[in-house]
Protein backbone atom coordinates (compact mmCIF):
# COMPACT_ATOMS: atom_id res chain seq x y z
CA UNK A 1 0.00 0.00 0.00
CA UNK A 2 1.30 3.67 -0.62
CA UNK A 3 0.65 6.03 1.35
CA UNK A 4 0.32 9.50 -1.02
CA UNK A 5 0.18 12.51 -0.32
CA UNK A 6 -1.67 15.41 -1.96
CA UNK A 7 0.16 18.49 -3.92
CA UNK A 8 -0.77 21.46 -1.41
CA UNK A 9 -0.27 24.80 -2.54
CA UNK A 10 2.21 25.81 0.69
CA UNK A 11 4.07 22.94 -0.89
CA UNK A 12 4.00 23.74 -4.16
CA UNK A 13 4.79 27.40 -3.65
CA UNK A 14 8.02 26.46 -1.69
CA UNK A 15 8.68 23.97 -4.66
CA UNK A 16 8.33 26.93 -7.43
CA UNK A 17 10.56 29.69 -4.96
CA UNK A 18 13.51 27.17 -4.83
CA UNK A 19 13.37 26.81 -8.45
CA UNK A 20 13.21 30.74 -9.22
CA UNK A 21 15.99 31.17 -7.25
CA UNK A 22 18.40 28.21 -9.04
CA UNK A 23 17.56 30.03 -12.47
CA UNK A 24 17.07 33.78 -11.52
CA UNK A 25 13.36 34.34 -10.86
CA UNK A 26 12.34 31.43 -13.69
CA UNK A 27 10.48 28.93 -13.81
CA UNK A 28 10.31 26.52 -16.87
CA UNK A 29 7.17 25.58 -18.42
CA UNK A 30 6.74 21.71 -17.53
CA UNK A 31 9.22 21.44 -15.13
CA UNK A 32 8.45 19.88 -11.98
CA UNK A 33 7.48 23.42 -9.83
CA UNK A 34 4.95 23.93 -12.89
CA UNK A 35 3.56 20.44 -12.58
CA UNK A 36 3.35 20.92 -8.76
CA UNK A 37 1.67 23.95 -8.99
CA UNK A 38 -1.31 22.38 -11.33
CA UNK A 39 -1.52 19.56 -8.95
CA UNK A 40 -2.23 21.78 -5.96
CA UNK A 41 -4.87 23.75 -8.14
CA UNK A 42 -6.73 20.23 -9.43
CA UNK A 43 -6.70 19.24 -5.46
CA UNK A 44 -7.63 22.69 -4.12
CA UNK A 45 -10.58 22.64 -6.82
CA UNK A 46 -11.57 18.92 -6.12
CA UNK A 47 -12.21 19.33 -2.34
CA UNK A 48 -13.99 22.91 -3.04
CA UNK A 49 -16.43 20.37 -5.02
CA UNK A 50 -16.83 17.49 -2.54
Amino acid sequence: MSDKKRMTPEAAARIQSAEAKRNGGKVKKGSFASKAQKAAAKNVSQSDSE
